[in-house]
């Protein structure tokens, strides 16, 4: 039984019935309701069907993560080998780097073994750098770890609501594949893909694109920073090599700032994410806005309630 395929009323080629947007100019065949819902005045979930014809600068893309998530990702897929996803990464990672330094700030050593040490010396530069680096090569793994566990799970759901990998395949075929399927010769000359998506076969730069996903967080985590270097108490340290009070800590680890940051974190993850996942599925597959959404949205408000909500700073 062959497919049923739908042509495309712009360019003439054919596609095929599940198609929300044509493979070949981009025109789209089928429209949701989704589509023309607003969040505080920003259509998050429009497709745009323009020609295309040069990507966006990478702080433009990122830029526009913020600004307008679908057109994003629409110049996102056109060329996914620049997409800024690895540069999110890294940005986030000196934001961690930041964010240790705010926070170690706070404890100020003023002695060590009833020496007194100055505010600006050498001694507390290295302190603070070294604080730096912890945290920036903490955070770049624990952020590997974490956004590409979260991408599998996101993918899981996504083949489940409409066989996201599948589709995948279809499109773009698998990087062992040495015949392309598509030839030059048999798409539109009005192809918005010449040069691009299907030409290059660009699927192994796929969680690049999925990565761009995690834009909140370099809003998120500057907003921590800040708030650290603010809400947080201020205690004063003096080292003894003979003997050291932990009791010291109880003061900065029972403030309930903490529950603060943890909240924000879980509403990133369990709401922003969940969304620009959406809109980078929807662009990769070409497939159901809806219901890569609603898969999307319950992983994650799963993720936020198991690493997030349960976390004891946020009830201790």
């Amino acid at each position: 039984m062959s497919e049923t395929t739908q042509r495309c009323p712009r360019c003439g080629n054919e596609n095929s019935s599940d198609s929300f947007s044509c493979t070949f100019c981009g025109k789209r065949l089928r429209i949701e309701k989704i589509e023309n819902i607003k969040i505080f005045g920003i259509n998050f979930f429009r497709r745009i069907d323009r020609d295309w014809t040069n990507p966006y600068p990478w702080y433009m893309r990122i830029f526009y993560l913020f600004r307008d998530p679908s057109e994003a990702f629409w110049d996102i897929n056109h060329k996914r080998n620049s997409s800024p996803g690895y540069l999110i990464l890294l940005i986030n990672s000196l934001l961690w780097g930041l964010m240790g330094l705010a926070f170690f700030s706070h404890f100020r050593i003023t002695s060590y073994n009833g020496k007194e040490i100055e505010p600006f010396s050498m001694w507390i530069f290295w302190y603070g750098l070294s604080m730096f680096l912890i945290f920036l090569i903490f955070g770049f793994v624990f952020q590997i770890v974490f956004y590409f566990l979260l991408i599998f799970f996101f993918t899981k759901g996504a083949n489940y609501a409409v066989d996201f990998s599948e589709r995948l395949e279809s499109r773009f075929g698998t990087m062992d594949e040495k015949k392309v399927k598509f030839k030059e010769a048999e798409m539109s000359p009005f192809s918005i893909y010449k040069g691009g998506t299907l030409l290059q076969k660009q699927q192994a730069h796929k969680y690049k694109m999925l990565l761009c996903a995690f834009a909140p967080f370099l809003l998120i985590n500057t907003a921590k920073i800040f708030i650290i270097l603010i809400a947080f108490p201020t205690v004063n340290i003096d080292i003894n090599d003979d003997e050291f009070d932990v009791s010291i800590f109880n003061k900065m680890f029972s403030s309930p700032v903490w529950a603060v940051l943890d909240v924000m974190d879980a509403l990133t993850i369990a709401i922003w994410v969940p969304i620009l996942m959406t809109l980078a599925i929807r662009e990769l597959s070409n497939s159901s806005t809806f219901r890569v959404l609603i898969s999307s949205l319950i992983i994650g408000i799963s993720v936020s309630i198991f690493f997030y909500f349960l976390r004891p700073t946020l009830f201790g």
